[in-house]
């Protein structure tokens, strides 16, 4: 049976169906970058579209990412679970559309932090001093612990992606289904989550390497940490108008999105016993590389050709908190207030308020800034089609029209 027949079957146990959602940028012409501020240039051949950029990408690491953790996920365990999951098919438990999502993947973006490792792996190539990597083979230019890091990477992303899909059961609606669906979907949940991060941690022993652990270990604390205070903040009474600043936000966000690949990133180079110089410029690339990544993401709602009118936004996303950082608290609460409408938030109301401000242009122009810096630390590595990989991921990122 081929990968593709396997993967056929398991998002046939998951009731996933129809074709994935065609991405927004897809949509989009294919111009290049428009320059914006300090924008560093053009690349020469940026691809039109991040499927291209992608695609592109699998081939010079040697084979798509989208099948890095096929061996964990076409697991007797997993397997068994996803039989499990497809009884909550009908509700409207967030584990079912984590797990079509990891079947289909139309953006990419689930394997992303994984193809990262594996060609800024390839850009680097072998250090000066090569011989403790001379017991692992080496592939298209990438050690075999690399890519093994790669996969460990993937792992913890995707637990993180399964845990974050637990249900408030207090804040359910008839409409989400009977109560003991969602309950047998939030054990699932913990229970698939706990499996993919222990193959991550037995993984992570194999390759027997005690600051590549220290560092996976370390950017797990920082995923627990970024988002419980997310969490904490969601959670508290009246966060809708919390006086949230910048720097708050780029703490908060590089803990729960940057950390993991910025220091996977680094472990990366560390397993081919690069110097502490290339090190961190890997470190710094995956940093600015992952933020720029997240400022696109909250960006989406913004400047969406086609937006569901009824959509809500995150209130803690990068343009919302730089418009109420332009505003000020009180204009800002004011405008909270004359978005309120029977005691609900009127979204709609309330993102055309906020595109009527600075707040998008500048979240545009702060996700081009760590695009800048993400190829400002690439220029420390040679030359390469990998390099010039990484690059087009960052063009693409940072893409707006």
């Amino acid at each position: 049976m081929s990968l593709r027949q396997l993967l056929l079957r398991l998002s046939g146990y998951l009731g996933a169906s129809g074709p994935p959602h065609r991405p927004w940028w897809c949509s989009r012409s294919p111009d290049t970058i428009s320059s914006v501020g300090s924008w560093r240039g053009r690349c020469s051949r940026s691809p039109a579209h991040w499927n291209q950029v992608v695609s592109e990408a699998e081939k010079i690491v040697g084979y798509p990412a989208s099948f890095m953790s096929l061996r964990c996920l076409l697991s007797d365990e997993l397997s068994n679970i996803a039989m499990q999951v497809r009884k909550l098919v009908g509700t409207q438990h967030p584990l079912l559309s984590t797990a079509r999502g990891l079947v289909h993947d139309s953006r990419h973006n689930l394997q992303l932090r994984g193809l990262v490792v594996l060609l800024i792996s390839k850009a680097a190539g072998p250090s000066a001093d090569n011989s403790p990597c001379q017991n692992y083979d080496m592939v298209s230019g990438i050690y075999s612990c690399q890519r093994s890091l790669a996969e460990i990477t993937e792992l913890i992303h995707t637990a993180l992606l399964v845990h974050r899909g637990i249900v408030n059961l207090s804040e359910l609606q008839s409409s989400d289904g009977p109560l003991k669906d969602m309950q047998f979907g939030n054990k699932i949940a913990i229970l698939s989550g706990d499996f993919l991060l222990a193959n991550a941690c037995n993984g992570l022993a194999l390759l027997q390497n005690t600051k590549v652990s220290e560092l996976i270990a370390s950017a797990l604390m920082d995923l627990v940490q970024g988002v419980y205070q997310e969490n904490s903040a969601s959670d508290e009474e009246h966060s809708i108008t919390d006086d949230i600043g910048m720097s708050t936000w780029k703490e908060q966000t590089f803990l729960s999105h940057c950390a993991l690949l910025a220091k996977s990133c680094q472990a990366a180079m560390e397993l081919a016993k690069h110097d502490a110089e290339v090190q961190d410029m890997a470190f710094q690339y995956g940093k600015h590389m992952a933020m720029s990544h997240k400022i696109n993401s909250d960006l989406q709602p913004f400047i969406k050709d086609k937006t569901s009118d009824s959509k809500t936004f995150n209130l803690n996303s990068a343009p919302v908190v730089l418009h109420q950082e332009f505003l000020g608290r009180d204009v800002w609460i004011r405008q909270i207030g004359e978005a309120q409408e029977k005691g609900r938030l009127n979204y709609t109301k309330l993102r055309e308020t906020i595109k009527a401000g600075k707040g998008v242009t500048s979240a545009i122009d702060l996700c081009r800034y760590h695009g800048n810096k993400a190829l400002e630390a690439l220029e420390s590595f040679p030359p390469s089609e990998a390099r010039s990989a990484l690059e087009n991921i960052v063009f693409a990122v940072t893409r707006f029209s």
